[in-house]
């Protein structure tokens, strides 16, 4: 099984983009050169603010899909502990 990747990414205009990925240096670098999701294309530069490993494609599917679900509160509080754990200063 491949490894796969839940991530949020923090947009210029201070929306939240959440997306799946097998390759997320790939996919970030995508989204930051204007060749990623056509929400982010127009909303750059853009942050990696949040990343999250799943086993397989269809748990990130999952993963993705209650993320999305998710209020901007808790979206917010979702980075906020991801940071901690990482270690990661705003």
């Amino acid at each position: 099984m491949s490894k796969a990747f839940v991530y949020m990414l923090q947009c210029a205009d201070d929306t939240l983009y959440t997306g799946w990925t097998n390759d997320l240096e790939k996919r970030v670098a995508a989204h930051s050169e204007g060749h990623g999701a056509k929400y982010t294309r127009s909303r750059r530069p853009l942050t990696l603010v949040y990343a999250e490993e799943c086993a397989d494609k269809s748990a990130a599917l999952r993963r993705e899909a209650a993320i999305k679900r998710l209020s901007r509160a808790e979206k917010l509080q979702l980075i906020g502990i991801y940071r901690e754990k990482k270690n990661i200063s705003e």
